[in-house]
């Protein structure tokens, strides 16, 4: 780690030591007691934004609830996830530039990204990965809840009858437009709110990254209007985009956070088992889960379940945990010498992530590489941010974001059979997504170490790939969950994603090169350089640089019983297998466009609903 590195790591611990993250900040936990055999109504496994705000709604119920997580507290092993100015830290491809709070994930040797190893971040802390994600709240498109429904055969999941499972997380404040500069005003949809939501904190930072609103007006030289928000059921069209950040306190609102910090009542019938490691769901003669057999340290015991196990460990944990549990493709399951239990050939399989890629420029105006690279002036945001909760360090440095269906010019190269695969998608769906980044991205190792050092100040466009036709999947390399999995995300796999790609390059150069741009472009483009210019050269670009935006997902897919590769059914019950049930991300039917984040939150809501209401 070089100097100034550690320098600044050190640096912002000092901020957020002085902030308060110690152990008085923690209030008091109903902690389970490790080693001793105990019986709950619901098990939980994984403590993120499914996992965590599902036992807490049961538990409100005053139903027993045993929260079983593998992490700890991210303020106490890692508070520097608090600060939204730090959580570009830790996320590069290379998984030495992780944090404590990381799984460290790899995927090896990706066909896609000429096989680099590239690291795949997930929090392995209470709140799971909204300890450590970039915070962006935004809601799928009218047109992707109407495909989820017909997906899985329930109207329940179509816009407005799962809006309220949205809002009910959600508590919501407008941006002060009076505060920010008028350059950055925000818009936003009131009514897309309701004001009895809690816990989670969505906002908007007082300060606006300068980039953005040069970003904003390349957009609409190009032609991406700005609409009024991204949580009303509309995606195409671009706005500064809300975040899960406490308004009052300027630090992340987490899932962890924020039940922690709620005015709800204290959940006293939830037991919560931190540092320890879900080893196998307990399944009985009948076909149905009994419990959890954990480890904490060298303690090995069962917490029982009298009603249901519920997993919620994530995209590639929780495929895993069915599969060293019997529940899976029996042929995986033989090659490690585990029972089948039920052949569920689709556990593990159809993940869907979006990738991003694109290219950097030499910018006039001031951007997050100064802080990377000038000790002096990061001394100076932080005092900032310590004195009076303003600054750059308030925000996660991904304020501004837009989405738009690939323009006709560049669709009329794409093949007929590119042509017939996003046929798929419902017509609101956006195949592209722009997240403009203050700073220079190349390969996106280690964003923070490896900024250029020239003085100069650097900006990027990322395009991700948000309609994605390649498919992943996950699968165990033993019988035991200590074994992380191997990942195989298969980005670009198809024809269909290399076009798009391509065409997202294209039309992220069109943007840097528009008239709205032009007043701060600082020269040629830097990287890759204006001499790949041909199709294959550009796809070359987009393989040595890709990296994921994290949205791992659908490896536990929610589908109707006659899909052969459906996990679960629209009420998450994992199929042939009584009381148990899958809530994360890995049981999405298909990956929404844009951040997951408020979809995982929307998924746990209303099966807790379901779960209360049948009750």
């Amino acid at each position: 780690m070089s100097s100034f590195t550690t320098w600044t790591l050190v640096l912002l611990a000092i901020a957020t030591t002085a902030l308060g993250f110690s152990e008085d900040y923690l209030d008091d936990a109903e902690l389970g007691v490790p080693g001793l055999d105990a019986s709950f109504d619901y098990v939980v496994v994984g403590a993120g934004a499914g996992g965590l705000t599902l036992a807490a709604r049961l538990a409100q119920h005053r139903y027993r609830v045993a929260l079983v997580e593998a992490g700890d507290f991210y303020e106490l092993k890692y508070p520097l996830a608090a600060v939204p100015g730090a959580g570009i830290i830790g996320i590069g491809s290379d998984v030495n530039s992780s944090t404590p709070v990381d799984w460290r994930f790899v995927a090896y040797s990706v066909p896609g990204a000429n096989y680099r190893d590239l690291h795949y971040p997930r929090g392995k802390c209470l709140g799971g990965s909204t300890g450590s994600n970039m915070m962006v709240y935004q809601r799928p498109n009218r047109e992707t809840m109407q495909k989820w429904a017909e997906l899985v055969d329930d109207n329940s999941y179509t816009f407005d009858r799962i809006l309220p499972f949205f809002q009910r997380t959600a508590n919501f404040t407008p941006p002060n437009n009076d505060i920010r500069h008028s350059n950055a005003t925000a818009s936003f949809n009131l009514g897309a709110f309701d004001e009895r939501g809690e816990p989670l904190q969505v906002s908007y930072p007082d300060f606006a990254v300068p980039f953005s609103s040069w970003i904003k007006r390349g957009m609409e030289s190009v032609g991406i209007p700005e609409i009024e928000d991204f949580n009303s059921g509309f995606l195409l069209g671009a706005q500064y985009c809300a975040l899960t950040i406490d308004p009052h306190k300027k630090i992340r609102s987490s899932s962890e956070a924020a039940f922690k910090s709620s005015p709800i009542p204290r959940l006293m019938t939830l037991a919560l088992y931190k540092k320890t490691m879900a080893k196998r769901i307990l399944i009985n003669t009948e076909r149905r889960a009994t419990g959890v057999e954990v480890r904490t340290g060298d303690l090995i015991y069962i917490l029982r379940a009298t009603r249901e196990v519920i997993v919620s460990a994530g995209a590639f944990q929780s495929p895993q945990l069915l599969m060293v549990s019997g529940i899976g493709p029996a042929s995986a399951l033989e090659e490690h010498g585990i029972e089948v239990v039920v052949d569920l050939p689709g556990v593990g399989q159809n993940m869907w992530d979006h990738a991003f890629f694109g290219p950097a420029y030499r910018v006039a105006l001031p951007t997050s590489t100064r802080i990377a690279t000038d000790f002096l002036y990061l001394t100076e945001v932080v005092v900032q941010y310590l004195a009076n909760r303003t600054g750059p360090l308030t925000t996660q440095g991904i304020d501004f974001l837009a989405f738009e269906k690939v323009p006709d010019e560049l669709r009329s190269h794409f093949s007929e059979e590119t042509i017939r695969d996003l046929s798929w998608f419902p017509p609101g769906w956006p195949e592209i997504e722009y997240i403009p980044v203050a700073l220079y991205l190349g390969d996106f190792s280690d964003p923070i170490k490896h900024q250029p050092q020239d003085g100069a100040q650097y900006a990027s466009i990322a395009g991700a790939l948000v309609a994605p036709t390649s498919r992943g999947n996950v699968t165990i390399i033993s019988d035991d969950t200590d074994d992380l999995p191997i990942i195989n995300p298969n980005w670009l796999a198809t024809k269909t994603d290399e076009e798009v790609a391509v065409a997202i390059y294209r039309r992220n150069r069109e943007i840097f090169q528009s008239p709205g741009m032009e007043p701060i472009i600082d020269g040629e483009e830097y990287f890759p350089g204006e001499e790949f210019q041909t199709d294959s050269e550009i796809l070359e670009v987009i393989k040595d640089t890709l990296m994921t935006v994290y949205h791992a997902s659908c490896t536990c897919k929610m589908g109707v019983r006659n899909d052969s590769m459906a996990v679960v059914d629209s009420q998450a019950r994992v199929f042939g297998v009584d009381g148990l049930r899958v809530v994360d991300a890995s049981a999405f039917p298909f990956l929404p466009p844009g951040h997951p984040q408020s979809v995982v939150y929307m998924l746990a809501e209303k099966i807790a609903s379901d779960i209360i209401c049948w009750d």
